[in-house]
C-alpha cells in the first residue's frame, strides 16, 4: 500500500456560499486553487468543515465537480459521505465516485451510537458500495462513540479502507494502530500535526489549513528534511491560531469562515444552525493570523 496514499498535507476545506446562503462554486474553485498552490497535496469536501449536515446530495456532487475542474486530477479529492444512515451513505458514495471524487472520507455514524460490530459493518458497507479508496474518521467527540482499536484492526483488512482520519486524542491507540496495520494514518486534530507526523503518521487533515496552508506544509517538509527543530518552531507559532480557531468555543467551520471573509478570500455564511462568529472574535482571529504569517519562526 501507498505510505502517503492521499498525499502529506490536506485541507478540510471549507463550502463557500454566497451572501444569501447559496452554493459559491466560483468560489470554491478559487479557494481550493489557493489551497493546492499553498501547498495542499489533497483537499477534503463536503467534511464537517465543509458543513455536510446542511448541504445537500446535489451540492456536495456539484463542489466535487467544480474543485475538479479547478485543480485538474493532481491533488486529490475525498469526499465526505459519512452519514447517520448506512444507506444514504452508501449512496453519497456512489455518488462522490460518480462526480470525480479519488476517495472517501467515511466518519462513524452519529447519534445512535451503534455498537462495534455495527459500526464495522457499516464501515465495510459504505467501502462497497464504489470503487473508492476509504479514510475512516474516527471522531468520537462528535459522533459519541469511539472506533475501537480492534475494529480499526479488522477495517484494515478490506481491500479498500486504506486510511484513518485520527481525532480521537489518543497517542497510544494511534501508535498501536500504526504498529499492527499498514492503514495510513491523518492526524485530524491541528496541534498534533507535528506529533502525530513524528511517530509515523501519514499527515493531516487540517481546518487551519483554510487559512495558512503553507504554514502547515512547511511543518512536515522540515521534518522530512530532517530539521527537526524547524519544525518544532512552527509547529508551536501555530499554536495561538489553532487554539483561537478549534478551542474557543465555535466550530472550526465558523471561525475558518470568518476569518477567510475577514481576508477577501470565498467563505460566505455559515448555515444555520451554526451561527457567524462576532466582529471581536473575527478581529482577534485576523490579530493571530497576522502574527503567524508575518514572522518567520524557522530562521
Amino acid at each position: 500500500m501507498t505510505t502517503h496514499p492521499f498525499g502529506r498535507a490536506l485541507c478540510a476545506m471549507v463550502t463557500p456560499f454566497t451572501p444569501d446562503g447559496a452554493l459559491d462554486l466560483d468560489g470554491a474553485a478559487v479557494l481550493a486553487e489557493r489551497l493546492v498552490a499553498g501547498g495542499c497535496d489533497g483537499l477534503v469536501l463536503g467534511g464537517t468543515t465543509g458543513e455536510s449536515p446542511t448541504t445537500s446530495d446535489a451540492e456536495k456532487s456539484a463542489v466535487i465537480r467544480a474543485v475538479r475542474a479547478a485543480v485538474g486530477d493532481g491533488p486529490a479529492l475525498l469526499a465526505g459521505v459519512g452519514t447517520a444512515d448506512t444507506a444514504h451513505s452508501r449512496e453519497l458514495a456512489r455518488q462522490a465516485e460518480e462526480a470525480g471524487a479519488d476517495g472517501l472520507l467515511v466518519v462513524s455514524p452519529y447519534y445512535s451510537r451503534p455498537p462495534q460490530d455495527a459500526l464495522e459493518d457499516h464501515f465495510r458497507a459504505v467501502a462497497d458500495a464504489s470503487g473508492l479508496p476509504v479514510m475512516v474518521y474516527d471522531i468520537p467527540g462528535r459522533t459519541g462513540v469511539r472506533i475501537e482499536t480492534a475494529t480499526m484492526l479488522r477495517l484494515a483488512g478490506h481491500p479498500r479502507v486504506v486510511a484513518v482520519k485520527d481525532c480521537a486524542y489518543d497517542l497510544l491507540g494511534t501508535q498501536k494502530l500504526l504498529a499492527e496495520s499498514d492503514l495510513a494514518v491523518y492526524t485530524g486534530c491541528d496541534e498534533y500535526v507535528l506529533a502525530s507526523y513524528a511517530i509515523g503518521c501519514a499527515g493531516y487533515v487540517g481546518t487551519v489549513a483554510n487559512v495558512a496552508p503553507a504554514h502547515f506544509r512547511a511543518i512536515v517538509d522540515a521534518f522530512d528534511a530532517g530539521d527537526t527543530r524547524r519544525a518544532a518552531r512552527l509547529q508551536r507559532a501555530a499554536v495561538p491560531l489553532i487554539e483561537a480557531m478549534m478551542s474557543a468555543g465555535l466550530p472550526g467551520t465558523v471561525t475558518a469562515k470568518a476569518l477567510l471573509a475577514s481576508l477577501g478570500l470565498p467563505s460566505g455564511p455559515v448555515r444555520a444552525p451554526l451561527r457567524a462568529a462576532s466582529a471581536e472574535v473575527t478581529a482577534a482571529l485576523r490579530k493571530r493570523h497576522e502574527t503567524l504569517t508575518t514572522t518567520s519562526p524557522g530562521t
